[in-house]
Parts: C-alpha cells; sequence; structure tokens
C-alpha cells in the first residue's frame, strides 16, 4: 500500500513537470513568425482548459497525503501492537486473617508471587472481636477484602458476600479427594463449593498425666469410664471441691460447653436442626451433663475457676478441648504435663465436633479472577506442607492439616496427631464457642446456657429445659437462614 501512495504521489509530480513544459512552448510558440503561426485561441480559452486538469492534480495530492495518514495510524496503532507483548497489570489481592501474623504468612505470598508476578498479596490480621460484622459491612460497601478467612458455621450467615468456587479452582470429586467429610457438609451447598479449609480442628480429651499416673489410671475410651474417672479423681475438702475430676456440668464455666454438650448431642443421636424431634435424647443427654454439677456427688460447680486455668493449675484431671488450648495451656503453666486423646465414645459412636477456620472470596471483589487463582493456590498439598512448616517454626506445632493425604505425616506428633485422628467421623455445631460472631454461634450458645443453668440452679427439669431450647433455636436458625 506504501508503494502504491508513493506512485501516486511520483506521477503527480511528472503531470506537474509536463505543465510547466507546455507553458515553456506556448512561450516559444509566440516568438515565431506570424505566416508560421495557426491562429492561437483567445487566453482565456486556455485557462478554461486547463484549469480543471490542475485543480484535479491538487486534489489527488491532497488524498494521497490523507490515505498516507490513515494507513500509519493503521500501522503503529493495530498491526504493530499485536505483535509487541501486551503489559501485563499489577494487581493487589487484599486477604484479611485471623489467626496468623504475616511474617509466618509471607513465605506463601513469596511463593504465589513466582507463578504470578503480576499478583501481590496485602495480608491484615484482623482482630476476632466483632469480625463477622465487620466483614460483612465493608464487603456490602465495596471496601472489603478479596479474600477473607470465616469460620466453618458462617457459610450460611455469609452467603450474600462468598464467590462459589468455580470448578477451575477446584472440582467438588477433587475437594471431596482433599478434604474430610465434615468439610465437604459444611462448604459445599447446593452444589456450589465455598471455601478451602486450612486447617481442621476437633474438640479432644486433655488428660493430667502426673493426676492419672497416681491414680494408676488411663485416659478413658467410654463414657462409664469417664464418669467413674471423673468422680474417683476428684479431691474435695469441707465439702469443696479442691482437684476435679472433669469440668462438666455448669455452663459459664466450663471452656468450650456448647462444643463438649454437642458431642454428647451428636453421639447420642440429637438432630441439632431439629432438636425437638430428638427431644427425648437431647433430654437424656442433659441429664447426663449436668449429673457432673449436681449436688450429690458433683465433680464440678460453679465457683471453681473457668476450667482451662483449673486444667494449667493442675486443678483438673481432664478437660476437653482443641489444638489451640495447647497453647493457652502451656503459656499458663510451661511445666505441666499432659497428653491428648480422642473423645470418650457412646457404645459405637465415636464422633466429635469439628471447628476450624476456611478462606473465602469475596463476591463484590474487583479481581475475583485473581482471587480464585489464589484459592486455588492454597487448596494445593504443597502449600499446606509448607503453611504448617512456617507455622512450626514459632511454636509447637502448626494447624492441624486440612488435607486427608497429610494426616498420616503426624503420626509421630502426638500433640497434633489426635486432633486429626478425629476428623474422618467429626461433624460441626452451631453451638461452637470461641468464634465471637455476636450471631448464629452467640445465640444458640446463648438458649444452651440458660438451659443448662436452669436445671443445675432452678431444678427445671431437662424436658422442659429441651422444649425451650428447642424454640429458642429454631428462631435464631430461622434468623439466619438455616
Amino acid at each position: 500500500m506504501i508503494s502504491y501512495v508513493c506512485g501516486i504521489i511520483l506521477n503527480i509530480s511528472m503531470d506537474e513537470n509536463t505543465i510547466f513544459q507546455g507553458q515553456n512552448i506556448q512561450s516559444e510558440k509566440a516568438t515565431l513568425p506570424l505566416q508560421n503561426q495557426k491562429e492561437v485561441p483567445p487566453q482565456e480559452s486556455y485557462y478554461a482548459s486547463s484549469s480543471p486538469s490542475f485543480f484535479s492534480k491538487i486534489i489527488k495530492i491532497v488524498l494521497g497525503i490523507v490515505v498516507l495518514a490513515i494507513l500509519l495510524f493503521v500501522i503503529f496503532n493495530v498491526v504493530l501492537p499485536k505483535f509487541q507483548k501486551p503489559k501485563e497489570t499489577k494487581i493487589t489481592i487484599t486477604y484479611w486473617g485471623l489467626w496468623e501474623d504475616a511474617r509466618i504468612m509471607q513465605s506463601i505470598f513469596n511463593d504465589f508471587k513466582n507463578q504470578y508476578p503480576n499478583i501481590s498479596i496485602n495480608y491484615i490480621k484482623q482482630d476476632v472481636k466483632q469480625y463477622r460484622e465487620r466483614l460483612t459491612t465493608r464487603i456490602q460497601n465495596g471496601s472489603g477484602p478479596d479474600v477473607f478467612t470465616f469460620h466453618n458455621t458462617w457459610v450460611q450467615m455469609l452467603s450474600p458476600a462468598l464467590l462459589p468456587l468455580p470448578s477451575e479452582t477446584i472440582s467438588k470429586a477433587e475437594f471431596a479427594k482433599s478434604f474430610y467429610p465434615v468439610a465437604q457438609k459444611d462448604l459445599i451447598k447446593q452444589g456450589a463449593i465455598y471455601g478451602i479449609p486450612l486447617e481442621i480442628d476437633t474438640l479432644s480429651l486433655y488428660t493430667n498425666n502426673k493426676i492419672f499416673q497416681a491414680a494408676g489410671l488411663t485416659p478413658p475410651t467410654t463414657w462409664d469410664d469417664f464418669s467413674r474417672d471423673a468422680r474417683s479423681l476428684t479431691v474435695k475438702e469441707d465439702g469443696n471441691i479442691k482437684t476435679a475430676g472433669a469440668a462438666l456440668g455448669t455452663f459459664n464455666n466450663v471452656t468450650h460447653a456448647g462444643d463438649i454438650i454437642s458431642m454428647l448431642f451428636v453421639q447420642n443421636g440429637v438432630n441439632l436442626n431439629n432438636i425437638s424431634g430428638t427431644s427425648q435424647a437431647a433430654s437424656d443427654t442433659l441429664t447426663f451433663y449436668t449429673s457432673f454439677g449436681a449436688k450429690n456427688g458433683n465433680v464440678w460447680d460453679k465457683t471453681l475457676e473457668e476450667s482451662i486455668i483449673a486444667f494449667a493449675k493442675d486443678n483438673l484431671a481432664m478437660y476437653f478441648g482443641y489444638s489451640w488450648d495447647f497453647f493457652a495451656i502451656k503459656a499458663i503453666n510451661p511445666n505441666l504435663s499432659f497428653s491428648i486423646n480422642p473423645v470418650p465414645r457412646l457404645l459405637d459412636r465415636d464422633m466429635t465436633i469439628a471447628s476450624y477456620w476456611v478462606e473465602g472470596v469475596s463476591s463484590k471483589s474487583r479481581y475475583q479472577k485473581e482471587a480464585l487463582l489464589f484459592m486455588k493456590f492454597l487448596a494445593k498439598k504443597e502449600t499446606a506442607e509448607k503453611l504448617f512448616t512456617e507455622e512450626s517454626k514459632t511454636r509447637s506445632f502448626g494447624e492441624p492439616y486440612a488435607r486427608v493425604d497429610l494426616a498420616g505425616s503426624l503420626k509421630d506428633n502426638s500433640s497434633v496427631y489426635p486432633f486429626v485422628l478425629q476428623a474422618p467421623s467429626a461433624q460441626s455445631s452451631f453451638f461452637v464457642d470461641s468464634t465471637y460472631d455476636n450471631g448464629l454461634n452467640t445465640k444458640t450458645n446463648s438458649y444452651l446456657g440458660t438451659a443448662v443453668e436452669s436445671i443445675i440452679n432452678n431444678g427445671t427439669s431437662p424436658q422442659s429445659a429441651v422444649d425451650t431450647l428447642s424454640a429458642g433455636v429454631n428462631q435464631v436458625l430461622k434468623q439466619y437462614g438455616q
């Protein structure tokens, strides 16, 4: 095309030379003798005949310049950019976490950035107090994070803010192969996956080694053994409990009381979403639980310190807790010797409660594509191993693996393996504590606490307490769309 335009311009130039040469010829003709000249047309006739030709040449020049300008524009703005490597846009994903410091997470972010150099992670550790409300509000007004941590029981409460993960991020088959059944039940809703767990944690039985060894006992495996041991290990002076055999029976000073009762509920066949439909089983469970705090033969009462503190101070033989309680206990009493065991079972029902945290993507994120790439990275086995290693550099062990295929690697660690050992049969419960959600967990626990305290303090029948509990829980479930 360029050669064509240049040809037009060259032809125009040649025509101009011809015009000027023609004018010289006319001038020469004018000097010939009159007898040899033919009659010359009037001067105006020449201009009348030559003017249109002259202007047409000018138009051709202008058109040629225009065509050349268009051609150059197309070359530099359309053709050449196709052969140039596009400049990658730099993206920063905002990530709200709760438990780990940025320095622990940084190596994970560095590995991700090595794969995706144009994506950076801005990690902000949040205060768990009022976190759920803050998270919901910020996402709704468009100033929230792209990726965030949430509790496994919050999926329904956060549903407007949670982005379903597409199969390109993780398929349902891959999710089922990688994570425990409880995570599948909690995080897959109506066929869509709403989060990636980075840990699993299960309610387990802590036992004081010194107290058990002095009594010649081993950790109980059934509830009958547990009841017998709890009473035989309780030491009283003047009717007051000096050393408690177990922390059950009351509610407000029993750490994880809602979790413990939930464990007893599910082992006894109570449907947490329909307590009234299994009211007899629920009533029997509350009868059993409150018997440890009953005045006759009690092993625990409301005058004692919170159970985790009593255990750390060597004043409690058996304590129910999660993996993070290990560090709280050691912080209070570094020299305390204890063991971690599976919870007692009822006949062949050995279920416990799982309480864990999950990573999800905001449905309002501007960078959903990049956030989903990050989620895919978090779901990898190698990422989980790297995170556990980094966490273990600053404490005794990292968060128990959420991945099924990594549980075996923890067998030699007696401090963490019991928590994953119980994971295959664990179930979730909205009665769990320590989420500070001021919503589903807090409100249902309030009704459960009232039921227990009314039995212990007011002599309310367990069946009546269950009826009130069921009505209150149903209201909360309806409020949060459960």
